[in-house]
């Protein structure tokens, strides 16, 4: 069996290499230069590792990604540590939060309601059943149970930072996903999450797989029992065909997708991540703070991430590295200004994250924009996912909006393709 693959993120090179393995034939098609999808990283002059475009991390918990890497002996690029996550603080800067001690120390709240916030989330943590978490919604869940002051203080900042006009309308079983499965030490991959995606991608290779970057592909048409691939002026037929991208892409190289399953595919709702790295001369969070999240009142955007707080600067020409990231709606003006535009707003604001810094800091800048890159989960959204299987026979589709209730991640779209790789040899 012939089998394409439209998408080369971790899902579709995941997919590949299952189907390789069981015998079948495999051409991967990715439109970016480099594999790797949101977890693609880039490289500037100097350094030895390559840097993602947006921030990335798994989890000890993140057994599907650590096994795959095992698998095809990379097991060697992973490695975790342990560093600190802080609320923002406009009076004392930050506060840790990742942890019981972090969290009876934090000043903000009553005695009270911390123990209310630490017995909550202790048991959302031994908790197995989500799906009646899925009936009621995140905010309403949390104000029952942590209180109104917790829920105002902590959460509904990150919330409305993550999911902007639909906060209100996330189910509580996606705060019970982020809680039941992170843990406090963080996994990162010697030369970058791209390192250990070429070391997939070369594995699909070696495997007799064929990975065209750089071709993004224009339709899929139904033929003959199969499908034909369009890409650039050629057609290819194969037996099967996977769309491992958005629902958007889904719904636009697919013509011949009925109009009831393409409307269902519209009202999928997501948000797109616009984030800025910047190059810095010198350390901006000096507490030692790894990541920093933030009130969108008082910045711009929703999260400071200082990446060399957590990886030696030493592989990236001894820059210090800063992200800066937000989750908007494809409509924001973020992702029509310029690169400049968007620098000029945004590091003008580090000052409230270090009263010291200086815009002469900034070495470089690079901004990074993706429309498709946080699925929105409202109340029951279990029952209006699509299936793996498209209504047309031989067309399987692979997204992050079906890794559900987990939130999107490598480690999900590893386990997604694994599924979808089953399901096509089923058919």
């Amino acid at each position: 069996m012939r089998v394409a693959i439209v998408g080369g993120g971790f899902a579709g090179l995941t997919a590949a290499l299952e189907l390789l393995q069981a015998g079948h034939a495999v051409t991967v098609f990715e439109a970016a230069p480099q594999v790797g999808g949101l977890a693609s990283g880039f490289k500037d002059v100097g350094w030895d590792w390559s840097l993602e475009r947006f921030y990335h991390h798994i989890f000890q918990s993140d057994q599907a990604i650590i096994k795959l890497a095992e698998s095809i002996g990379a097991r060697d690029l992973l490695f975790f540590r342990k560093p600190t996550t802080a609320f923002w603080c406009a009076e004392h800067g930050a506060h840790a939060f990742d942890g019981a001690l972090p969290v009876l120390r934090y000043p903000h709240l009553p005695l009270w309601d911390k123990l209310r916030v630490g017995g909550s989330v202790a048991a959302l943590r031994v908790r197995k059943d989500w799906r009646r978490l899925e009936r009621v919604t995140a905010e309403r869940y949390l104000q029952r149970w942590m209180g109104k002051r917790a829920y105002l203080k902590l959460w509904e900042p990150l919330l409305v930072g993550k999911f902007g006009p639909y906060a209100h309308d996330v189910n509580a079983a996606w705060f019970w996903a982020r809680i039941a499965s992170r843990t406090p030490q963080l996994g990162y991959f010697r030369g970058g999450f791209q390192a250990f995606a070429d070391a997939l991608a070369a594995k699909v290779r070696e495997r007799g797989g064929v990975i065209n970057a750089g071709t993004p592909v224009q339709m899929l048409q139904p033929v003959d029992s199969g499908w034909e691939v369009t890409a650039g002026s050629a057609g290819e037929h194969f037996d099967r065909a996977i769309v491992a991208s958005s629902p958007g892409l889904l719904a636009k190289i697919v013509p011949g997708l009925p109009s009831t399953y393409t409307a269902e595919l519209r009202a999928l709702k997501s948000v797109g991540a616009v984030v800025m790295v910047l190059a810095l001369d010198r350390q901006l969070l000096t507490n030692g703070v790894y990541w920093l999240n933030l009130p969108k009142d008082e910045f711009p955007y929703l999260a400071l991430v200082e990446h060399t707080n957590m990886i030696n600067r030493a592989h990236y020409g001894g820059d210090h590295l800063v992200y800066l990231g937000d989750y908007l709606p494809a409509d924001h003006r973020y992702f029509r200004l310029s690169p400049d535009e968007v620098a000029a707003e945004w590091i003008a604001s580090l000052t409230r994250a270090n009263a010291a810094f200086q815009p002469a800091w900034v070495r470089r800048h690079w901004l990074h924009r993706e429309a498709y890159a946080q699925p929105v989960v409202p109340v029951n959204h279990s029952r209006h996912l699509p299936s793996l299987r498209t209504p047309l026979a031989g067309l399987f589709f692979a997204s992050m909006s079906q890794v559900y209730p987990w939130d999107r991640g490598t480690n999900y779209a590893v386990e997604l393709g694994q599924k979808v790789a089953i399901e096509v040899q089923k058919s």
